[in-house]
């Protein structure tokens, strides 16, 4: 077993080096700004009150890089990836009280998917591949997804597609996320690498691709892949919904790979979909502004679908707006108040758990449903 996959398990690893790390400020993050108190954010029966300092943690003993993705588990605890190899995983429960960390070998950690296999819990990580090192320095390594228990003991990886033909040499994998189907076939979006959806069956054995850039149907095209997720929502045949997010788009396909259909989200580079009952939630990592600059800082906030996918509400940023049917481009609040959306949680009571991207080291933040 090499030495990176050794680390998957430990827990309760935080470096001596890290003691003098910075404690944590919230509010005023970058060109973010804190709601004035008592106001709310959101639209129509989306509304939330914003929680800073939910998470009652320092970064001097747990220091953070970047909040990717979360998922809570069947008692109720919630698991957040990050990129921080001192502690991976941070394990909170629903006041924000830390209750574990663990997890040294994920310095690309991207994707977190948790199943419910036989009753017990399990973990889908994905490590993406890219990551800052010590010195704040860019660096790649080979992407790669695991399947570990809830503490972090490893179950299995599922393979390269290099390694199985299912690539050629000169096609890059840097997988993003996972979504985990009824059947236990398991989806993987190669968002930074090839843009290609790549299925397995529950055991890890490949099935085939789809997606990519070069389909003649360029309804199969997909540009930036970085989110995938299992839709149950019509009560039918269960769907794929994956992210294109340099289209600012959602791409439905059934479970088989087959193209379904296309819902836009003019201005938003969306992530993840997280799917909770009747609407999905996702992350925006930057918007679109109103002079067309694209990719600029400070621009994130949440979108959130309803069963039609139209886009009924925008925590953080501006009201969404539709003319003749048709969604108009989206944009971030005025002032705006986070910094880049990545992953959002729901939890039993409809509050939400904002994961973010490039955020100056802050943890998740509570968005409180009222």
């Amino acid at each position: 077993m090499t030495t990176r996959r050794k680390f998957i398990g430990n827990s309760l690893m935080a470096g001596a080096a890290m003691a003098t790390a910075p404690t944590l400020a919230y509010g005023n993050v970058g060109k973010s700004s804190v709601p004035p108190e008592n106001e709310l954010i959101g639209h129509g029966d989306f509304k939330y009150k914003v929680i800073w300092d939910w998470a009652k943690m320092s970064i001097a003993h747990n220091p953070l890089l970047n909040c990717h993705e979360m998922q809570m588990d069947s008692k109720g605890r919630l698991i957040m990836l990050g990129d921080h190899t001192a502690n991976n995983i941070l394990v909170f429960d629903r006041s924000g009280k830390l209750l574990d960390f663990w997890g040294t070998g994920f310095p690309g950690g991207h994707g977190l998917t948790l199943n419910d296999e036989g009753g017990e819990d399990v973990l889908y990580i994905t490590d993406c591949g890219y990551y800052v090192d010590r010195l704040g320095k860019n660096q790649s390594q080979a992407g790669q997804v695991f399947k570990t228990t809830v503490d972090g003991k490893l179950i299995f990886p599922l393979p390269h597609p290099h390694t199985i033909g299912a690539y050629r040499q000169d096609q890059p994998y840097r997988p993003t996320e996972t979504a985990i189907a009824p059947n236990g076939d398991i989806y993987v979006a190669d968002g930074y690498g090839s843009d290609y959806i790549l299925q397995f069956d529950s055991k890890g054995q490949f099935i085939k691709k789809w997606g990519g850039h070069e389909n003649t149907d360029v309804n199969y095209n997909l540009n930036n892949a970085h989110g995938i997720a299992i839709d149950h929502r019509s009560g039918d045949e269960p769907v794929l919904i994956v992210t294109s997010r340099n289209d600012n788009a959602f791409k439905f396909f059934t479970l088989q790979g087959k193209y379904i259909k296309t819902i836009e989200l003019p201005g938003a580079f969306v992530c993840r979909p997280v799917v909770d009952e009747g609407n999905i939630y996702a992350g925006v990592c930057w918007s679109e502004t109103r002079s067309g600059q694209k990719w600029v800082r400070d621009t994130g906030f949440i979108t959130i679908l309803d069963m039609d996918n139209r886009v009924v509400s925008n925590p953080g940023g501006e009201a969404p707006k539709y003319e003749n049917g048709k969604l108009q481009k989206m944009y971030n609040a005025p002032i705006p108040i986070f910094n880049h959306g990545h992953d959002v949680l729901v939890d039993p009571d409809k509050n939400l758990y904002l994961c973010q991207w490039n955020a100056h080291q802050t943890p998740p933040i509570k968005l409180e449903r009222v």
